[in-house]
């Protein structure tokens, strides 16, 4: 176990076999290539925690907890940059949340999904293939359909 500083928790214990590596950064903090992966107990919202700056922290959410009909769309080229093929099912795919002062019109970027080789620790955020994905996409609108889509299934 480690101890590590973080945004969200304050000085926290890690399992260091649970940093995951990202050779190339993420979009705009390419320094930065080490982060945990911390659950927020109860939320769907977990955090992705930079080991390098504790100051540096993105809210992540799995786009099908909002989205019913997302579906991960990208290059064969990025599924092998993590040592992944397509038809692995060892990805765990992310969006970043931005939150404004109204949490409420709290938005994810589909367009540039993060995915994690979860045997390897391996992660990437990479370009989605499916262009009518939007940037800032509205959780909670989204979320209300789901639970819309969800009811009618029962």
């Amino acid at each position: 176990m480690k101890k590590i500083k973080t945004k969200p928790f304050g000085e926290i214990k890690v399992d260091e076999t649970q940093q995951i590596t990202f050779p190339d950064g993420l979009f705009g903090f390419e320094q930065y290539k080490k982060f945990y992966l911390l659950e927020n107990p109860g939320s769907p919202f977990l955090w992705l925690q930079s080991s390098e700056e504790p100051a540096l922290a993105f809210i992540l959410i799995q786009p099908v907890q909002f989205k019913a009909d997302y579906k991960l769309e990208i290059s064969q080229e990025d599924y092998k940059s993590i040592g992944l093929d397509k038809k692995d099912k060892k990805v765990l795919d992310f969006v970043i949340v931005t939150v404004p002062k109204e949490p409420e019109k709290m938005t994810a970027n589909l367009q540039g999904p993060i995915i994690i080789n979860v045997e390897k620790n391996i992660g990437k955020q990479v370009i989605s293939l499916k262009e009518d994905y939007p940037i800032r996409c509205p959780v909670i609108e989204e979320m209300k359909k789901t639970a819309k889509v969800n009811k009618k299934k029962e």
